[in-house]
């Protein structure tokens, strides 16, 4: 019933949860059947051995020929901890994962045929496509999996790992059966469009899918019935545009009338492109999916230009930030290198996570200071910003500082009376912190007679959201695209899409919910951006090693090039960027 996969033995059958609480084995000596199989689970199969279906002309709706399971609540509901059970909130499939041996633990991703039985499945329209006909190896062996970390210790557990994204031998929708539709939801980002147009296009062009709809307007856009057909033809240039095509709000999530209307629609392949409060949002309308027992597959494409999503390397979007906050700054060093005692102050993105402000920073090398929400710093005293500007102004004339617009939201709530609000989204609406720190250096200044400073201050961050992605987001946009669509195809549902350590997984919706991506301040990174802005840190040597304690020992330890597995150091940046 489910495609061949790793061999993965289940908890004893006395267990509550033994469904979910899957422990996997990587043994090659042990053969695909040795997996145990509950017994509520009727996997057919065909001559060669290999998990299939019947074949059946139904479009595979549950009231067709395939076999819809009863659950085991009071009306027939799937009720978590069951056999059948999918686990906790947002689509937490292993929600007691217990690790082998080995200490190889697979994090797997829903399936449709985990509450569908006997779904049939058909060969990949790819074998047959003459574009992949130079390809040595079609489809991706069901046993590969992607490691979340890629430093263990020589004797230490293997550690969690996911199933690796890409095309399967078999797929659980014909072409002309599908109907899929695109949404997204919350601030622009730059790539936004050419996700859209790399769904639209890979559909048709991989598998031969030409019912796609595109909701206008976000979330809300599903039952307000705002809907436009999309077509190889009408997004083919959309690439170049920035912004959505589709139209984007905050909010407007609510999850019966979105499933409502994906019933009506017939709707059976939904992509969600959007950040963490998107991603959950995605993951209620799949447990709603789920308790209907309809044979939808959710995919959530993880979208915020902060880079602020946890288990993915890097967010899309995220390139083309860093390379356009480049010019913002260079306006800045500008000005203040032509101006006595001048000063440019840049604000970036970067509500909780201070990536951009930290890697344009390093990519500028004009950078003097920079500020960012998990480092903490103080203005007045031995020590304090301000002292560090007055020193910078001696030495050099001129000084550039960068700060990311969460930073110092605290010290800014001691001096103005903020009122606590939240934008529709359920995000606390931040005070300016550009504005205010410029105004408070210039009133520093201003009490010192002897020291006239020039200052200017440039705020790019809608102008940066608004542009088009580059060169190396656009080829990032098209393989999240590509693997969402393959995942979709091989009946995968619940999760999102994203590179661990450089390769593209599965990721249930919940890893990328739980916690935030923040900059760690005891990393290598940060310690290289101290040396090349020569910044104090602001923090005291006791707050350092509390913040040391706090890491996980794995944050700690050194990768194959010299960086800690935090942040984006797990991906391309940690092993190409930063030598």
């Amino acid at each position: 019933m489910r495609p061949p996969a790793l061999p993965l033995p289940f908890l004893p059958s006395s267990s509550p949860n033994r469904d979910i609480s899957l422990i996997t084995s990587m043994e090659p000596s042990t053969p695909p059947e040795a997996a145990v199989v509950p017994n509520d689970s009727r996997v057919d199969r065909d001559s060669n051995g290999s998990a299939g279906g019947r074949p059946s002309s139904s479009r595979g709706s549950p009231s067709s020929s395939a076999q819809v399971p009863q659950g085991n609540g009071p009306n027939g509901e799937i009720e978590l901890g069951s056999p059948r059970g999918m686990g906790g909130s947002g689509g937490k499939s292993l929600a007691n994962v217990e690790p082998d041996d080995n200490g190889f633990v697979l994090d797997d991703v829903p399936h449709l045929t985990d509450y569908i039985h006997d779904l049939p499945t058909y060969p990949n329209p790819l074998q047959d496509n003459p574009a992949y006909s130079v390809v040595k190896q079609y489809f991706v062996n069901p046993d590969d999996t992607v490691a979340q970390k890629v430093v263990v210790h020589k004797d230490g557990p293997r550690g969690i790992h996911f199933r690796r994204a890409g095309p399967r031998e078999k797929v659980y929708f014909q072409s002309d059966e599908v109907r899929a539709c695109i949404v997204t939801c919350g601030g622009l980002c730059p790539g936004l469009n050419t996700v859209i147009r790399e769904i639209v296009c890979g559909l048709s062009d991989m598998y031969g899918v030409h019912r796609v709809l595109g909701i206008e307007g976000g979330y809300k856009g599903f039952y307000a019935r705002n809907t436009i057909p999309l077509t190889p033809k009408s997004v083919n240039d959309i690439h170049k545009r920035g912004g959505t095509v589709l139209g984007t709000s905050r909010g407007g999530h609510d999850t019966l009338k979105i499933v409502d209307h994906i019933e009506d629609r017939e709707i059976n392949q939904v992509y969600i492109i959007g950040g963490d409060g998107t991603q959950k949002g995605a993951s209620l309308i799949f447990e709603e999916i789920r308790n209907r027992c309809l044979k939808v597959s959710i995919v959530g494409i993880p979208k915020t230009i902060d880079n602020d999503i946890e288990v993915i390397d890097k967010s899309f979007g995220f390139d083309t930030a860093v390379e356009e906050a480049q010019r913002a700054i260079n306006a800045a060093h500008v000005e203040a290198e032509s101006f006595e005692n001048g000063i440019g102050v840049v604000k970036l993105m970067g509500r909780y996570s201070g990536f951009i402000a930290m890697y344009a920073t390093l990519a500028s090398r004009d950078v003097d200071c920079c500020l960012i929400p998990e480092s903490p710093f103080y203005l007045e005293g031995p020590g304090g910003l301000f002292e560090f500007i007055e020193k910078r102004l001696k030495d050099n004339s001129h000084m550039v500082l960068v700060v990311a617009e969460g930073s110092g939201q605290d010290l800014m709530t001691k001096s103005v009376q903020a009122v606590d609000k939240q934008d529709s989204s359920g995000n606390k609406q931040l005070l300016d912190v550009g504005l205010w720190l410029s105004e408070k250096i210039k009133e520093h200044f201003a009490r010192k007679q002897k020291m006239v400073i020039n200052l200017k201050y440039i705020d790019p961050t809608y102008m940066i959201r608004a542009i088009p992605s580059n060169a190396s987001d656009n080829v990032y946009c098209t393989l999240l695209a590509h693997s969402a669509i393959h995942g979709a195809m091989a009946g995968y549902t619940g999760f999102t899409v994203g590179p661990v350590n450089g390769r593209h997984a599965y990721v249930p919706f919940y890893r990328v919910t739980e916690t935030q991506n923040k900059v760690v301040i005891t990393d290598r990174v940060w310690a290289r951006l101290l040396s090349s802005t020569n910044q104090p840190s602001f923090l005291c040597r006791k707050v350092v090693e509390e913040s040391k304690k706090r890491e996980p020992l794995s944050a700690q330890l050194p990768n194959d090039a010299g960086c800690t597995e935090t942040g984006i150091n797990r991906g391309v940046w940690g092993r190409c960027c930063l030598p």
